[in-house]
């Protein structure tokens, strides 16, 4: 987390014990089981896509919440991917200046990757996460625009390296699988 604070500029929070939920909460989740920092993706969304109508960001908004149970964890993941690098596609009625009305297409930007500045960069640390059954507090999530992009797991170093993949990413992909839809990077250490 310092690595990542003082090397790189990415803002700190440290949540165990410190979150509670809510539009004004410290990560603006409404309960344990979003990984997908809302609140930071609808400020993405209008930052990098300015002037369209408040309707066109729920509608994206809406897509990068969607979870579909019938997919696998790989599915799901490419699926996010092509939203993170395309962009997400969404419609609207626009009226042009002679008051004709068309439909427009068009993708939103997750990400700005031509400059990095336009981005907001996250690590949580000790993050709690419910999924169906089980409650798990992953090391480090890294955010990028409120989306959970990188994974960090850590072990003391007594401990065997193999111990943080298979007591605890293992275990993670099989408890709290919607940690890993938008996920593009596993640091084990």
């Amino acid at each position: 987390a310092e690595l990542l604070e003082k090397q790189l500029g990415w803002q700190t929070v440290f949540a165990q014990d410190e979150e509670d939920f809510g539009p004004d909460s410290l990560l603006g989740r409404s309960n344990d089981t979003e990984v997908v920092l809302n609140r930071e993706v609808l400020a993405a969304l209008k930052r990098l896509n300015p002037g369209l109508p408040p309707a066109v960001y729920g509608q994206a908004l809406a897509q990068v919440q969607q979870d579909d149970i019938t997919k696998t964890l790989v599915a799901l993941n490419q699926e996010k991917y092509t939203l993170l690098r395309e962009g997400v596609p969404v419609k609207y009625r626009s009226t042009d200046p002679s008051g004709a009305s068309r439909l427009v297409d068009k993708r939103l930007r997750l990400i700005d990757f031509d400059c990095a500045g336009n981005n907001r960069f996250q690590d949580v640390r000790e993050l709690w996460v419910r999924g169906r059954l089980w409650l798990r507090r992953p090391d480090v999530i890294g955010y990028v625009n409120g989306l959970p992009l990188v994974f960090i797991e850590l072990k003391r170093f007594e401990a065997h390296i193999d111990s943080a993949y298979k007591k605890n990413y293992s275990d993670y992909l099989d408890t709290i699988p919607q940690l890993f839809h938008w996920n593009a990077l596993v640091v084990i250490s």
